[in-house]
């Protein structure tokens, strides 16, 4: 698989927080790359430097040999190619699903309205969502609204889709139809990397799981290693915390 991206030694502070240290990592084209790690290790903001959400203080992300330049006029174009999905969802509360769904391609990409309203039904059939295609986002549930965010998202038709935490805020019986659609995705080869703290999930879905914490990469391996055989003691610690699951 050829490399998509590579992260050359970036680091971010706020104020005298260090959040990155000179952190790298490189992704290959259809490769899922889940990260883990304590609360506050850096992983969202290390997703947030990726698609130049968040500047990065030192070291740089480049996306198909390319540098993202935060202050590049065309930035939009390259933020096209990354899809993101929040916990949050960040649906307009004011529009249906489908117009949720058709803005950004019909705004941003230029795409015939009609045409992104077909690619929109055909992605909701797929999630289970086709029949809530009129219905506002108050009128979903939460598990319903994540999915609503991640078919957005495919929308754009990204080459890598960032995931952060999607299934933090939605309650147990509702995470499973989210990790589903996901699995789906990693299936038919999406390049992805997301960040979560559902470690079962992680091992089913991750080519390989990078662990995260200090703002640095502390180990990283295949799931069957990564979780059986722990290198360090920092991760053993770590996994260790989630053996009453």
């Amino acid at each position: 698989m050829d490399e998509i991206l590579n992260i050359r030694g970036i680091s971010k502070k706020y104020e005298d927080l260090v959040v990155l240290d000179h952190l790298d990592l490189q992704v290959r084209s259809g490769e899922v790359v889940v990260i883990v790690g304590p609360s506050g290790c850096g992983k969202s903001t290390f997703l947030r430097c990726i698609n130049a959400l968040e500047k990065v203080d030192d070291g740089e992300v480049i996306l198909d040999g390319k540098v993202i330049d935060p202050q590049d006029k065309h930035l939009s174009k390259v933020r096209e190619k990354i899809g993101m999905v929040f916990q949050s969802y960040e649906l307009f509360p004011h529009k249906t699903v489908l117009q949720n769904l058709v803005l950004a391609p019909v705004r941003v990409k230029k795409m015939n309205r009609k045409e992104a309203e077909e690619e929109a039904l055909r992605l909701l059939e797929r999630v289970g969502l086709l029949s809530k295609k009129n219905n506002y986002p108050r009128q979903l549930s939460g598990g319903q609204k994540q999915r609503a965010a991640i078919v957005r998202a495919l929308m754009m038709n990204p080459e890598i889709l960032l995931l952060d935490e999607i299934t933090a805020a939605l309650d147990p019986e509702m995470v499973r139809e989210v990790l589903e659609v996901v699995l789906d995705l990693a299936k038919e080869g999406r390049t992805m990397i997301i960040v979560t703290h559902e470690l079962p999930f992680a091992k089913a879905v991750a080519d390989r799981v990078v662990f995260i914490d200090g703002g640095r990469i502390i180990e990283e391996g295949e799931p069957k290693d990564f979780f059986e055989h722990p290198k360090t003691e920092r991760l053993r610690k770590f996994l260790h915390s989630f053996t009453y699951e």
